[in-house]
């Protein structure tokens, strides 16, 4: 098994399942009320908007409203640079040079988007998401980095079809805490597409709750996968994938693999 600092248990576990439930509210009573709240709000918003993007768009107008960053999965400052720097230092670790081109989906409020947009030339950098609240904050991080002659694109967009961009254009395409909110419907039509705007050379990363026993979702908020149904997803649209043993080092919690339109090469782990 791959070094995560996971724990087996915890890679096993079923979240959604009673005993789970039961179990962690007995060892964390502090977790129950917000779990409560997020129980009661997801209830409210499955009767208005029955498909995933509008449900998942609420879901982020109503985390940005009260914080932007605890929107995106940090609840401190600290917490969101230290995150950032994490995916920063990897993709520059594995290769993403200034004159490459990204596409960073769920690009949120540039939690790591600030500093790519800040290392690759001007223009370089494509950041999208579902999310029309979470881009006006993300715009308030672009300003306050100073980074408006570098020219990003910040775009919203309703699904992952990614029809709105030219073939063959980005090196580097980038999805971070995505598909761990995401069905495998989504993460499906993600995976159909992205070999289309990917270059020939080029590469997409993304990263997953993992989980080594069944697949399972808390709420609709939090979704998790093995390992082999997202890699064998991406073989089915002629796609090259990888898991990525080197990711499992950080202090992150969440699994990566890479996909590409060519053979990865060989990397030592």
């Amino acid at each position: 098994m791959p070094k995560n600092a996971t724990s087996p248990v915890k890679l096993t576990s079923n979240r959604s399942a009673l005993t789970h439930k039961v179990g962690y509210a007995l060892r964390n009573p502090g977790r129950l009320a917000p779990y409560l709240r997020r129980a009661t709000r997801d209830a409210w918003l499955r009767r208005q908007h029955p498909d995933h993007v509008s449900y998942y768009r609420a879901v982020m107008a109503s985390d940005t409203r009260r914080n932007p960053e605890a929107a995106v999965g940090s609840q401190t400052h600290d917490r969101w640079l230290a995150l950032g720097q994490m995916q920063f230092e990897y993709l520059v670790e594995h290769g993403l040079r200034p004159e490459h081109r990204m596409l960073d989906i769920g690009c949120g409020n540039l939690r790591g988007g600030w500093r790519f947009i800040g290392h690759l030339n001007s223009g370089n950098y494509y950041g999208i998401d579902i999310s029309p609240d979470i881009l006006i904050a993300a715009k308030t991080t672009l300003t306050e980095h100073d980074l408006q002659d570098r020219l990003p694109h910040l775009t919203i967009t309703d699904s992952l079809t990614l029809d709105f961009l030219p073939s063959g254009h980005f090196d580097v395409v980038h999805a971070h805490s995505v598909f761990s909110h995401s069905p495998l419907p989504v993460i499906e039509e993600c995976l159909g597409h992205v070999g289309r705007v990917l270059t020939e050379t080029g590469f997409f990363d993304f990263t997953f709750d993992r989980t080594e026993g069944t697949e399972h979702q808390v709420l609709r908020e939090d979704f998790y996968y093995r390992t082999e149904t997202l890699l064998a997803l991406a073989r089915k649209y002629g796609l090259h994938a990888r898991f990525m043993e080197d990711w499992e080092q950080r202090p992150h919690g969440q699994s990566k693999i890479r996909v590409s339109r060519s053979p990865l090469p060989a990397t030592t782990a």
